[in-house]
């Protein structure tokens, strides 16, 4: 019997980040085995597991299987148990194994009852794959070759269990469809391609296509882990929605939604709701929300890349400590807000950023939101607020780029608290009206920079000491008036010339610069923020 973990709350899973910090080999389930047709043990993971990044930072294994029903036990089963299920238009049949007497065939509606270990292969035009086993069962469902459509419904539906699996078999292209419209649309009736009341896992190397015609793609309403899989989701609605949490430990996942790409949405119980992507890579188009939690979301290993948004990433809290994440973003690039409302301070002229830049207009409270960013890379172009939290923030490590708004009504870093800088590398570049810097806090210094006009797309601006030295390169995305750069190569209360022009070999931006054929614009001194005024009245020297 699995017992049903605890959450995985703030504190605990910043305290199992920082235990995980050397557990680089027990980060994605490569190591787990599975049982082939043939009897010998194969590997589990995928070949889009050679793609995580910082995995240096991954929450382990261990630490997950105390706080998500995932089990990498649950991976391994014996060839000889396994009931063969071939599906085919009228004639699907069921045989071998133990369990084969827990599958019911009825019409073109496959029903399996019981835990076990099923291996569907064949095809269903217009039918449906039900798991109505109980409470303490976990049932493991290999596809193998499946491709199933439903005319009326969802094709797979998880009715109950305790936990169910969907093993995608190694060499297999799958696929999963269902209706543009549901015959049942009742408050508790499924709602997804793959719909699941149990906690649901996907793994395996094979592939897997899930259409979701008529509102989202995969969905569980309880727990969710995206183990392996080459899994490629397009949903009318959400992409992949897992309802207590949503975790990607390996694979390559694909998503285009027309509401929200990967997320979270448990409002109601505490400690629940939130996302953690721990390796392997995941590409989001949404027409919403690119990654979102209701509690916290966190990025410590593997590829993110969220290519089409209105906000990027969006959680009550949100943590990095490794991997690489690149946000695209209509509105905010990273947003910590919605969750808990409660205030904890009021940061008068809008950011309590103490030394440094502030928003300019009124009183704006500080509520219990979160952006802390510790390690990795993470890349914004937002068209609203590049780095947003409706709370405080920190950035200790990693390296955060934003290619912020040309408006002066959005700003590339927007903290309604304080903004601490202890370590890392942050290149912010936007409009200068709402351009905030960070605080008092911050024991890293950095430099504020706001030039006199905006500069176009691809202009080198460089950062040089009194020696003529270039401590930092950064090329702009598109048009940019502000920059706020801080890193361990900047020296507090020392001098530093801005040039523009030269040459610059970059990545994601910053590098290395060239100052021949680059003009001066001017100096400024380390840790001399000045406050914004709003809009049209940004702070910093001007040139």
């Amino acid at each position: 019997m699995k017992r049903f973990r605890t959450h995985l709350s703030v504190t605990a899973l910043a305290l199992a980040l920082g235990l995980a910090g050397c557990s680089v080999g027990g980060t994605t389930p490569t190591g787990v085995s599975a049982v082939s047709s043939s009897a010998s043990t194969t590997s589990a993971g995928t070949a889009a597991s050679t793609a995580s990044t910082g995995t240096a930072e991954a929450v382990s294994l261990d630490a997950l299987a105390e706080d998500t029903h995932y089990d990498a036990d649950d991976l391994t089963w014996e060839a000889a148990a396994e009931v063969a299920v071939t599906l085919a238009d009228a004639t699907s049949t069921a045989a071998g194994g133990t369990s084969s007497s827990a599958v019911k065939i009825d019409g073109d509606t496959v029903t399996i009852t019981a835990a076990g270990t099923y291996r569907l292969s064949g095809s269903l035009s217009d039918g449906q794959v039900v798991v109505a086993a109980g409470e303490e069962d976990v049932v493991r469902i290999i596809l193998d070759g499946a491709d199933i459509t439903n005319s009326t419904g969802s094709p797979f539906v998880v009715e109950g269990a305790n936990e169910a699996i969907v093993y995608l078999a190694d060499g297999t292209t799958n696929s999963l469809s269902d209706a543009s419209t549901y015959a049942d649309q009742g408050t508790d009736a499924p709602n997804a391609a793959v719909y699941s009341m149990a906690d649901l896992t996907i793994a395996g190397p094979g592939s897997l296509t899930v259409d979701g015609n008529f509102n989202d793609g995969i969905s569980s309403k309880d727990g969710l882990v995206l183990a392996a899989g080459n899994v490629t989701v397009d949903a009318a609605d959400d992409g992949i929605v897992g309802k207590d949490y949503a975790v990607l430990l390996d694979g390559a996942y694909q998503v285009t939604a027309g509401d929200d790409g990967f997320k979270s949405d448990n409002e109601e119980d505490e400690g629940r709701g939130w996302v953690l992507v721990n390796g392997g890579t995941l590409n989001v188009n949404a027409g919403d929300d690119g990654i979102k939690a209701f509690n916290t979301l966190t990025i410590a290993a593997g590829t993110t890349t969220v290519e089409e948004s209105e906000e990027g990433l969006e959680a009550q809290h949100i943590i990095m400590t490794g991997g690489t994440a690149t946000v695209t973003a209509n509105d905010d690039g990273v947003n910590a807000s919605g969750g808990s409302t409660s205030s904890s301070t009021t940061a008068a002229g809008g950011m309590g950023s103490g030394m440094g830049g502030g928003m300019g207009g009124g009183e704006m409270a500080v509520g219990d939101y979160t952006v802390n960013i510790s390690g990795g890379l993470l890349t914004i172009n937002a068209e609203g607020d590049g780095l947003d939290s409706n709370g405080n923030a920190s950035i200790s490590g990693g390296t955060v780029v934003v290619n912020g708004p040309t408006n002066n009504g959005n700003g590339a870093l927007d903290v309604n608290g304080e903004l601490a800088v202890t370590g890392g590398t942050v290149a912010a570049a936007g409009s200068a009206g709402m351009a905030v810097s960070p605080g008092a806090s911050s024991t890293q210094s950095g430099v504020q920079v706001t030039l006199e006009s905006s500069v176009p797309a691809g202009t080198v601006v460089q950062i040089a000491d009194s020696s003529g030295n270039v401590v930092a390169a950064f090329v702009t995305t598109k048009a940019a008036a502000s920059l706020v750069f801080s890193s361990a190569a900047i020296s507090d209360g020392q001098e530093y010339t801005i040039y523009t022009g030269g040459t610059a070999t970059v990545s994601a931006g910053i590098g290395e610069g060239s100052l021949d054929g680059a003009t001066e614009q001017g100096t400024v001194t380390a840790g001399d923020y000045t406050a914004a005024q709003g809009p049209g009245g940004g702070g910093g020297p001007r040139w």
